[in-house]
């Protein structure tokens, strides 16, 4: 996880948050099962085919 650059602040798409480019290595559909599980952080609809996550929600996840 080391050598994965991830922001300090704001708002990131799943292609950002999933393994390879991100630090959570699960598969899509491990993500969204976690995410109605309330094991992952509920993301934010910004349109009808944007959906993002706050930074810091996901930071919390892999960094405690």
């Amino acid at each position: 996880m080391d050598n994965i650059k991830f922001p300090e602040t704001g708002l990131v798409r799943l292609s950002q948050i999933l393994a390879p480019e991100g630090p959570i290595p699960v598969s899509k559909s491990t993500w969204w099962q976690g995410v109605k599980d309330g094991v992952f952080p509920k993301p934010k609809k910004l349109g009808p085919r944007t959906t993002v996550w706050r930074v810091e929600d996901i930071r919390a996840l892999f960094e405690n």
